[in-house]
């Protein structure tokens, strides 16, 4: 027996010597090669950088600050607008002087795979959302001098389970599903992402406890459409959201986007563990138009009614709910009473947030064979018009905070010095304080108020 046991041992030694050996030579492979990363869109898009990372650094590869510094570009594009696509093909052409292998990854390559092709026409590898399992022997053809890679897989990626770098000290970002249950005639984004599919429950409440051991205290969940989360696996928000608060540790969590259409169905459930006090009073809820016209060719599947009396029962539930919309300007067909109806909408309801965005027709959807086309200049003129009244409606909700005393998470550093601290309602108060007190909890007076945040004082 004792012979057994030590042949046994031998064995597994030279085993695992071998294994490390050969994670070695690995690492060998990647030693040299610096990777610099470019990010845009959504909270999602930033999470799957934080994939990309975690891949890179795993395997050995060293994350460089700058462009100088890296021999190989990533760009984690976005596909959701095409003012953001114009906006990425042209920095795709600046980064051509660099004369550097060039990755493309993200959303853009499902949803406009040509144009990505057209501008940077010697790339060195086009990856999809789903393809980043692959990257690490994708880099190593590319460093072999391999170009022209296109990897644009189906398959769900475990983003939850791959290793991740965090890029933000406070704030961790928590994917809960990819792809929605909508079909909205406008949104290239389904192209990229496709249906719904949930992460287990169990992989997101053991995510968000390891970002808080790690000294997060900010939670990002988020998703193309938090509200249908679970609807596939039998599970629900409102279930999830419960295991996460119920973790022993002092947080905030910030609920990413709902749509409308499946918000309602969950509504009465949200509204009890959304009384916790660990999930910030805020919601994403787009309504895109006040026209129920123009929301039945957008396919929203709702209408303004519904989305009014919802509106309604949330804030009498919360009433200072921080509401967040977004309204699409000059979609197909838009008379000008669907415009005013719009403004009427806005009116009414009061968000504290409206993203507007001008139409434009995105790449293999519904909306792009429709007639009745505004003109440029029309649907400008429109957005100029509505965006002065959300302003005006953004500063008056704001200025009602002067005088509010309370506590603050400083979750960021300010882009022109001071600090960012989110309330319980998640809005966005500037201090300022000689001492480094990012991740703290503090007491703030909000003292005044712009159009966009608040500016407060720690007393």
């Amino acid at each position: 027996m004792i012979k057994k046991y030590l042949y046994y041992t031998a064995t597994t030694c030279n085993v695992n010597k071998m294994i490390v050996a050969k994670r070695l030579e690995m690492h060998n492979h990647y030693s040299n090669i610096r990777i610099y990363v470019e990010t845009y869109g959504c909270a999602l898009n930033k999470a799957d950088t934080e994939v990309i990372l975690g891949i890179l650094v795993k395997n050995g590869v060293e994350i460089a600050d700058s462009i100088d510094d890296a021999n190989i570009i990533i760009v984690n594009t976005c596909g959701v607008k095409l003012p953001t696509e114009t906006k990425i093909l042209k920095r795709l052409k600046e980064l051509r002087k660099f004369s550097k292998p060039i990755i493309v990854a993200g959303c853009l390559p499902k949803i406009s795979l040509e144009k990505i092709k057209k501008v940077l026409p010697d790339y060195a590898a086009i990856l999809g959302p789903d393809s980043y399992e692959k990257l690490p022997e994708i880099i190593l053809q590319i460093v072999n001098g391999q170009r022209g890679i296109v990897s644009l897989d189906e398959d769900f990626l475990p983003r939850l389970t791959l290793p991740s770098v965090k890029t933000h000290p406070t704030i961790g970002i928590v994917p809960i599903s990819q792809g929605c249950l909508g079909n909205c005639s406008y949104c290239a984004v389904k192209l990229a992402r496709g249906r719904l599919k949930s992460y287990p429950p169990e992989e997101i409440v053991e995510k968000v406890r390891q970002l808080l051991q790690e000294g997060c205290k900010e939670i990002w969940l988020t998703a193309q459409d938090t509200a249908v989360y679970g609807i596939d696996i039998g599970y629900s928000l409102p279930e999830l959201l419960k295991e996460v608060e119920n973790l022993p540790f002092k947080f905030k969590i910030r609920v990413g986007m709902m749509n409308p259409a499946y918000l309602t169905q969950i509504v009465e459930e949200l509204i009890k563990v959304f009384k916790s006090p660990k999930i910030y009073k805020f919601l994403h809820i787009p309504v895109q138009s006040g026209s129920n016209n123009i929301l039945e060719k957008m396919h929203r599947n709702y209408t303004v009614e519904e989305f009014k009396a919802l509106i309604e029962v949330l804030r009498s539930s919360f009433p200072k709910l921080t509401l967040s919309t977004d309204v699409i300007v000059g979609f197909p067909g838009e008379t000008e009473e669907d415009f005013q109806e719009t403004i009427k909408l806005l009116e009414d309801i009061q968000p504290d947030i409206t993203n507007v965005s001008r139409f434009a027709a995105r790449p293999r959807t519904e909306v792009e064979k429709m007639n009745e086309i505004l003109p440029g200049w029309r649907i400008k003129e429109r957005s100029r018009k509505i965006s002065k009244i959300v302003r005006k409606i953004s500063l008056q909700r704001n200025l009602r905070w002067i005088g509010h005393v309370g506590e603050a998470l400083i979750s960021e550093k300010g882009v022109k010095g001071g600090f960012i601290a989110r309330n319980f309602a998640y809005k966005p108060i500037v201090v300022y304080s000689e001492r480094n007190i990012l991740g703290t909890f503090v007491k703030i007076k909000v003292v005044d108020a712009k159009i966009t945040y608040l500016i407060g004082e720690i007393i």
